[in-house]
């Protein structure tokens, strides 16, 4: 391999740490992340919930100098390269941007760039339209505006750029309406405010996205999304599974295959890493469980993704590790009373592997519930299908 400058590493940041009126009016007085975090229950023998952080513990992000400086450090140590904060904008009204504000104007000299989570917030924690807490409209003249609320991101010294462009990604793209005619504006605008541009960036909330028929001009692999298909199931009996338990059941190990050894694309395709999933603590009984996440899987596909990521773009290339904090989804970093601060380590650019890979899984018979999840996974591999061919006839 021809000698090529490293990819940074950026891992995406939650901010919903700290209570706000809304949430309070929404879920109750005091709500925060860790709310639904401590009241998560294990679903079958073997499974790991409720997650108990250690290290900063249920940390708060109402003064977030002390936590966010120490996650900083944390995360430089560990071979992360800059955080990815989500920003949640609603034609004019922002939600929980006191952390990331603060980091703006006083943060700790460490990379940051922003995604835009625009989805529409609902009591069903996944964006859809489900008893709707705030809408996300699309008002007539949102780009402009929301353009001249992130400027002072981009202009940040310590802002994440490809080339000298500040990136900006976007969650769900695919909602926006008009999004070509809306990327042309912000990249004038851009130009206008004496950037070079923007480097516009669709995170892959929908599987197979295409970024330039969006007018971007790159898409962040987002795992676990286009992996919740029968390909990527469970294949063994679990012990003990509740009986109440309706959601789906699948293997961390598979889901790492299926992102390794995805084919090329022609357009730029940043690659994208998850720690583990398991939404126990946000679902409960209908929960997504990738089962037997562990850091020395997580490690490999990891270091697989580097690799490629610097044999296609060297330097400018990026890698997106979902996330640093995502407690509820069971998607974080930072340490915990199940592996310390092993994936942290294995993070690193010189991690070894471990033997963390062949801590076993308790097995079971199989019983109703994890036939269930067989037949929504049997059942997603088909829509997953159609979609496609539905695509792939839309452009004939």
């Amino acid at each position: 391999m021809p000698h090529r400058g490293r990819p940074r590493t950026l891992a995406y940041y939650l901010p919903q740490f700290h209570a706000i009126p809304e949430n309070d009016a929404w879920w109750g007085e005091g709500f925060t992340e860790w709310t639904n975090v401590r009241r998560a229950e294990a679903q079958f023998e073997g499974h790991d919930q409720p997650r108990v952080p250690k290290g900063l513990g249920y940390y708060s992000l109402t003064d977030p100098s002390a936590v966010m400086t120490s996650q900083a450090k944390s995360a430089k140590e560990s071979g992360v390269d800059g955080f990815c904060f989500y920003a949640y904008w609603f034609d004019g009204q922002r939600l929980l941007e006191g952390p990331l504000d603060w980091y703006q104007s006083k943060g700790p000299d460490f990379p940051f760039c922003v995604s835009w989570a625009n989805e529409s917030w609902t009591r069903r924690w996944d964006g859809k339209d489900h008893e709707v807490l705030m809408p996300q409209t699309y008002a007539e003249g949102f780009a402009a505006e929301l353009f001249a609320d992130f400027l002072p991101y981009f202009q940040h010294p310590s802002y994440v750029r490809v080339g000298d462009k500040p990136v900006f990604v976007v969650h769900r793209v695919d909602q926006i309406p008009n999004a070509e005619s809306v990327a042309r504006e912000w990249q004038s605008l851009a130009i206008q405010a004496g950037l070079t541009g923007l480097h516009l960036v669709a995170a892959e909330t929908k599987w197979g996205i295409d970024p330039t028929s969006y007018g971007f001009d790159a898409v962040a692999e987002f795992p676990p999304v286009g992996s919740n298909t029968l390909a990527s199931a469970w294949r063994a009996p679990l012990k003990q599974v509740g009986q109440n338990f309706t959601g789906r059941l699948l293997s961390y190990k598979r889901l790492s295959q299926r992102f390794m050894h995805r084919r090329a694309s022609e357009f730029v395709r940043y690659r994208g890493v998850a720690p583990g999933w398991d939404n126990t603590a946000r679902r409960s009984t209908n929960a997504t469980i990738y089962v037997g996440s562990n850091p020395e899987t997580y490690r490999r596909w990891l270091s697989h993704a580097r690799r490629s990521e610097q044999l296609d773009r060297g330097e400018e290339g990026l890698v997106f590790i979902n996330a640093w904090n995502e407690w509820a989804e069971g998607a974080y970093l930072e340490p915990d009373s199940t592996w310390g601060d092993e994936y942290a380590l294995a993070t690193r650019w010189e991690a070894v592997a471990t033997a963390s890979d062949r801590r076993p899984v308790p097995h079971g018979r199989w019983d109703r519930p994890q036939l269930r999840s067989l037949a929504q996974l049997a059942l997603g591999s088909v829509l997953s299908v159609l979609r496609i061919v539905r695509a792939k006839m839309i452009r004939l």
